[in-house]
């Protein structure tokens, strides 16, 4: 029953999205041949390593040279619940009481090197992300502490033993960062990989021009028979949209895969007609508001509440919609997913009334009881158009109804973080950006800093911890949907510790000779280029 719903909404979803494709388009028989050209909108990644780095930089780049356990379905990455295998030959089912997963590896892959992977090499990978050796960064090292131990009793079977059942660990094998590395060069070199190449992916290093290019080609030894179907890749990086938009404009560029705001997605369906397609869909990516719980008058409940009860979610995303890359009113989870609030439970939340009037006479009572009427506040942004100056603009517009007057202090990436980092702020923009939808996991950004290392809220809360790590453990979904709700209630609306704001919108353009690459709800996933083909040769 859960899948059948999870597919209901998926589908609705790509009817809505435009990205449903004609019978005529599914019968098409892929063609082998030809490169594809795409922009990465960033400058060079801090590392190559996959285990090391968070940035979708680093993945856009590096993700077709390597293989992984599992993935989101290429086939349908709209499905937030269906894994397919990549070096295992099936899904397992759990054992020992949902504690351990044995995975069988296929015996026919071998590294670029032409050495054979075996389930050693997978063990050896999964270890180094689970338990890097010290001075070894492995960012999200803490979505695996339920491991216990991983191992591989012999060539074809790795084993992962945990310390108690969970329904968020399937998900997380998903991660599309978790790269299969060589246990020879680990052994060797545990960050080796930091600056090198060598996988068993679909596609061969060729070379990499720092901030300039990306090349790869073809493995033809590549187990997924058939694939893949490029000859080979080029991914451009910058950092300057008007330079990405213009190479896609000009045909120099077939395509992007993160996304373009909507005034450029305009224009270049405007000036290209048939010649570009776009794929949209929900991102699992959101803006956060914060407020600095450690500061007066913030350390207020009321305060808190009142300014999550003055922003008019529901009637904003229309118009916000048509200039920002948001779209979507929803709460802590992933709209869509089976976890999620439906409309009707959100709007029983602080900032989810459906009457913003009613909302916003709340919010002025209370401001007045705590002693707060004519608040000013600061509000810290990062200097990012897209969507965090618009979400920052809208929001002191929101806040001027209830009498509160907001500035905007608006900063480069870095000394953002910092301010955040230090306390040194009012309220903040920020945002939960995940990859695999995995709600129990993703949720981790609204547990006090003492659970979770990039909340910035400066708020205790027992309670919300107690009822997460219940979730956590939770195998029954009705009873773990419950506890969602719980959560989500206390977070929002009991404590007001922070203010989920409208989800985040992927519009991808693409040259419409190119085909095969189907959307999903993150810029991370479904990144390796194997099922790209091309139906004609690019202009240029």
């Amino acid at each position: 029953m859960q899948t059948r719903r999870v597919l209901a909404v998926g589908f609705g979803a790509l009817l809505a999205s435009g990205v449903v494709m004609s019978s005529g388009q599914a019968e098409e028989q892929p063609r082998h041949g030809g490169t594809l050209t795409y922009m990465i909108p960033a400058d060079a990644p801090p590392s190559l390593d996959g285990h090391r780095e968070g940035t979708f930089a680093m993945l856009h780049a590096m993700a077709p040279f390597y293989s992984v356990l599992i993935r989101v379905n290429p086939e349908n990455p709209s499905d937030t619940t269906q894994f397919v295998c990549d070096l295992c030959t099936t899904i397992p089912k759990p054992t020992d009481d949902g504690k351990t997963y044995t995975f069988k590896i296929r015996q026919d892959v071998k590294f670029h090197d032409g050495s054979p992977l075996t389930a050693a090499d997978v063990a050896a990978s999964w270890n180094k992300i689970i338990f890097p050796p010290k001075g070894v960064l492995s960012v999200r090292q803490n979505w695996w502490s339920v491991v216990d131990s991983v191992e591989a009793p012999d060539p074809t079977t790795v084993v992962f033993r945990l310390k108690y059942a969970t329904t968020s660990f399937l998900p997380s094998l998903a991660d599309p960062f978790a790269f299969i590395y060589s246990k020879a060069i680990l052994d060797k070199d545990v960050r080796w990989y930091e600056q090198h190449v060598m996988g068993s992916g679909p596609f061969k290093f060729v070379g990499l021009d720092i901030g300039q290019s990306i090349k790869g080609e073809r493995n033809l030894h590549y187990y997924h028979k058939g694939l893949p179907y490029l000859d080979g890749f080029v991914g451009i990086f910058s950092e300057k949209q008007v330079v990405r938009v213009e190479a896609i404009h000009s045909g120099r560029a077939a395509m992007e895969f993160r996304g373009l705001p909507p005034s450029a997605i305009n224009d270049l369906q405007r000036e290209l007609r048939d010649k570009i397609k776009v794929q949209t869909h929900d991102w699992n990516c959101g803006n956060l508001v914060t407020p600095n719980a450690r500061r007066k008058p913030f350390d207020d409940v009321r305060v808190r509440r009142a300014l999550l009860l003055a922003i008019d979610q529901w009637n904003s995303a229309p118009a916000l919609s048509k200039i920002a890359n948001v779209h979507t009113v929803g709460g802590i989870v992933f709209p869509g997913s089976p976890l999620a609030a439906t409309k009707e439970e959100l709007q029983k939340l602080a900032g989810f009334w459906p009457d913003i009037e009613k909302s916003r006479a709340e919010a002025r009572r209370l401001l007045k009881e705590a002693g707060a009427e004519g608040l000013r506040l600061e509000l810290l942004n990062r200097n990012v158009d897209q969507p965090y100056k618009y979400v920052g603009t809208w929001l002191v517009d929101q806040w001027s109804k209830i009498g509160v007057t907001a500035t905007q202090r608006v900063q480069p990436t870095g000394p953002w973080l910092q301010a955040m980092r230090s306390g040194d702020f009012d309220v903040v923009v920020e945002a939960n950006c995940n990859s695999v939808v995995n709600p129990v996991l993703d949720t981790q950004k609204y547990l006090p800093r003492e659970k979770f290392a990039a909340n910035y809220g400066g708020y205790n809360d027992p309670e919300e911890i107690d009822i997460y790590e219940r979730m956590l453990r939770e195998t029954d979904f009705d009873k773990q949907r419950a506890l969602m709700r719980q959560y989500e209630t206390r977070i929002i609306d009991t404590q007001a510790h922070e203010f989920p704001m409208l989800w985040w919108e992927r519009m991808i353009p693409q040259r419409s000779y190119v085909r095969g690459w189907k959307i999903g709800p993150s810029h991370f996933i479904n990144q390796d280029l194997s099922n790209i083909w091309l139906d004609e040769a690019p202009a240029g």
